[in-house]
């Protein structure tokens, strides 16, 4: 079932402003997780995360693993 997760829930923000996984991640058949780091202009699965930094995330666990399914364009709560 697809379910709704803060950005910030999923990434970390580095202090270099890179982004880092905080779980493990598929993106269009791209597996990537924890201990890796990348700035804006890098793709995973053809998807730049930092254009879509601070969106929450749409995204279903399969097995431990995070499926990214989309972005919501509408925040709730303010963020």
């Amino acid at each position: 079932m697809i379910q709704r997760f803060k950005f910030l829930d999923i990434f970390q923000v580095n202090p270099d402003g890179s982004l880092s996984p905080k779980r493990v991640i598929n993106v269009n058949g791209i597996v990537f997780g924890p201990g890796i780091s990348f700035n804006a202009g890098v793709s995973f699965g053809g998807v730049d995360f930092h254009n879509y930094k601070f969106l929450d995330i749409a995204a279903e666990e399969i097995s431990g693993v995070l499926v990214v399914k989309g972005f919501y364009k509408d925040q709730i709560n303010g963020h």
